[in-house]
């Protein structure tokens, strides 16, 4: 298989063949006939949660937009299509998705899958947005997931990590298109969390707080408001003990902020202001390395305390930290399952050796408080405790039992953190 690395360079996948299907229709054949096979996507996954032995599907081809319900609110597109193209669908018709990552050019299927998510206080992550999904089993037949039905499967199929079957087709709830302007400050001290984190946190609609942890402050804070929402209040010189920058900042410091949304409290569609990049420009460091971990929202604080204790040994090693808080929601296998949670994401220089040093001693600090990682970044938690961290984990075992007896979407990731715990489960004893 030809380009058989992911985005970040750091995962070389094992798969022979890779196939490009232009249709569902061919999709269901090759599944068919394999044994063993994964849909990829933007290839932006950290380590083998899209990886297969055998066969790797790419969903690049399909990548429209199937309907827009103007009556029922709703978008329906093919799984393949990325955040950026149907966000400028979307708005050309006066609608919007409720948030965005950081990134507009990841898929659709895939940041869904993993319980992508941007940030604020009252938006979920990019999967609660999700009304109903298409996939293709391990048979070749398609099946629905969706609100409208009485079983409530979707709320375990969403988030399915890719073992469910190739997602072809999703709907999405859409809200009135809206604008949005961003302004940044530097340098807030941590302890202002401790006094007035939900004053922070709640200042507008999404917020993102970013530290390179070579001191106990936040070397920046970006706040995106919804202009609707948000009436100036004269002065946004300061901002819990930040100022505001002198000049577009780039998250990463040092890096131009060419390629970032628009700052200065400049006007401009959400689909503008949400991401931290432009979608016509390369994103983020260039080679890197991602890890994530969520800590329920009561902990935060804490959590971050106890990261600041051992900066010393993060700080060398990284380009940049960034705190979001995230929503609750009913997703079998979201991080922020029935729980407000908050996000806090390393940014690391493309160098395993050092990293998955001090993984560990990230992981040991933050135990305590029931950090849960991203299911699409690197972590080195052991797969029994990331399973008790799930309570409907058997739920979700049973339902690729249903979906897939044979295993053929099952790998090397999924058996470890998912599979490996069947025979512990009590629906199967």
């Amino acid at each position: 298989m030809e380009n058989n690395r992911n985005w970040a360079g750091n995962y070389k996948y094992s798969a022979s063949e890779l196939h490009v299907p232009e249709t569902v229709e061919q999709i269901q054949e090759l599944v068919a006939r394999s044994s063993k096979i994964k849909a990829l996507g933007t290839r932006h996954s950290f380590n083998g949660i899209a990886d297969c032995t055998e066969s790797l599907l790419s969903l690049h081809k399909l990548n429209r937009v199937i309907e827009l319900d103007q009556k029922r609110n709703k978008v329906t597109v093919e799984a393949g299509i990325r955040f950026g193209e149907l966000c400028d669908y979307l708005h050309g018709y006066g609608y919007a998705l409720h948030n965005l990552a950081s990134l507009p050019h990841i898929t659709i299927a895939g940041a869904c899958s993993t319980a992508t998510h941007g940030s604020g206080d009252r938006n979920g992550n990019l999967a609660t947005a999700v009304h109903s999904l298409e996939v293709v089993q391990a048979d070749g037949e398609k099946v629905v997931f969706s609100r409208d039905q009485q079983d409530g499967l979707l709320a375990g199929a969403v988030v399915g990590l890719g073992g469910l079957g190739i997602i072809t087709q999703i709907t999405l709830d859409v809200i009135p298109t809206f604008q949005m302007s961003q302004y940044v400050f530097e340098n807030m001290p941590l302890a202002q969390l401790n006094d007035h984190f939900d004053d922070i946190f709640s200042s507008a609609y999404s917020v993102s707080l970013f530290t390179d942890w070579k001191t106990n402050a936040f070397n920046q804070v970006w706040l995106k408001r919804k202009i609707s929402d948000y009436e100036p209040a004269g002065d946004n010189s300061e901002f819990f003990g930040a100022m505001h920058a002198k000049a577009n900042r780039h998250p990463v410091p040092g890096h131009s902020a060419e390629n970032c949304s628009e700052q200065f409290g400049i006007p401009g569609p959400w689909h503008e202001r949400l991401p931290h990049f432009r979608m016509d420009f390369t994103p983020s460091a260039g080679e890197e390395l991602q890890s994530e971990y969520f800590v329920p929202r009561h902990y935060a604080y804490q959590a971050l305390c106890a990261i600041d204790r051992i900066r010393d040994h993060i700080s060398p090693h990284l380009y940049v930290s960034e705190i979001r808080t995230i929503a609750k929601d009913n997703l079998w296998m979201s991080p922020c399952y029935m729980e407000d949670s908050v996000a806090i994401h390393f940014t690391w220089k493309a160098d395993w050796n050092p990293v998955g040093k001090i993984l560990p001693l990230i992981e040991e600090q933050i135990a305590p408080f029931r950090a849960r990682p991203h299911w699409g970044k690197l972590f080195a938690m052991p797969p029994v405790h990331i399973q008790s961290l799930y309570e409907k984990l058997p739920d979700f075992q049973q339902l690729l039992l249903q979906c897939d007896p044979q295993g053929k979407f099952c790998n090397s990731f999924l058996k470890t953190y998912i599979k490996d715990s069947y025979s512990s489960s009590p629906n199967q004893r």
